[in-house]
């Protein structure tokens, strides 16, 4: 995005190709890390028709069309539908739902479209659902495939598993931990900076090594400490522009770095083995 949060159709183009030059198997558009809830519905679609634009045959488009208004997460899902994206995802309404409202949400989402619908349980985000029994019960509501799962109870993550649900782990941190408790894979922020190292624990997990996976763990752990020390979402954009690949900016209310932050950032940078682009 610019400097006024208007949407770089190029920027995003660019962002694609790199990432597409690596082994994943998809995007994941407009969550938390994409800013979506930050932009209005009509950007919102741009975004997700540059990206099925510029996904390769046998790519996955998942996108998060959650919003605080249903009637506006289910415009974004039809769209999304209409333009070619293989899955939707939404984060449920922030605030003091109830479970029979987040239900109804999800339900109503789920019967607007014929794409499979990915839940985002993120507790840290909303207070409902809140645990394994309101997230088996929302599982099963027809149309819903599994959830992307940002928490770290990875008890929970198993019990869901064991039931059947196709489950994205969402902490970049415990990547390896919710693959070793059956996490199909994964999806995050900082999966943008070093996605080749992600999908290096994915194959190392599926191959048994996990000792490896546990030392490649520790590589994207450094990467995650460091970008952490700065707003994360400006930090993640520095690092993509310090690669080769410039975003632009946040959308407010999100910070954007300031120039002496973004040199502090670039003195520690090249020490983590980041590959440019």
């Amino acid at each position: 995005m610019d400097s006024n949060g208007a949407f770089l159709p190029a920027a995003m183009e660019r962002l694609c190709a790199a990432l597409y030059s690596t082994p994943i198997d998809g995007l994941y558009v407009c969550g938390q890390t994409g800013e979506g809830l930050q932009q209005p519905v009509e950007q919102r679609k741009r975004v997700v028709e540059a990206v099925v634009k510029n996904s390769p045959a046998g790519k996955n488009v998942m996108a998060h069309i959650g919003a605080p208004a249903t009637e506006d997460a289910i415009i974004l899902a039809r769209h999304a539908e209409a333009v070619g994206a293989q899955s939707i995802s939404a984060l449920p309404p922030a605030g003091s739902y109830s479970l029979e409202e987040v239900h109804a949400y999800y339900e109503a989402i789920a019967n607007a479209t014929g794409l499979p619908l990915f839940i985002y349980f993120f507790p840290g985000f909303a207070a409902r659902p809140s645990g394994f029994d309101d997230l088996r019960r929302l599982a099963a509501i027809p149309g819903v495939a599994g959830l992307k799962f940002t928490s770290t109870d990875l008890f929970t993550l198993w019990k869901l598993k064991r039931e059947g649900a196709v489950i994205f782990n969402g902490f970049d941190e415990i990547f390896v931990a919710g693959l070793s408790m059956g996490a199909d894979g994964g999806i995050g922020t900082f999966y943008n900076v070093v996605p080749e190292w992600f999908c290096g624990i994915h194959r190392l997990s599926k191959e048994g090594k996990w000792d490896e996976a546990r030392e490649l763990q520790t590589r994207v752990n450094r990467v995650i400490e460091l970008g952490l020390k700065f707003p994360a979402h400006a930090a993640t954009k520095e690092m993509l522009a310090w690669q080769g690949i410039d975003c632009g900016f946040t959308r407010a209310p999100r910070a954007n770095l300031t120039q002496e932050l973004k040199a502090a950032l670039h003195g520690e940078l090249d020490a983590l083995g980041i590959p440019k682009r």
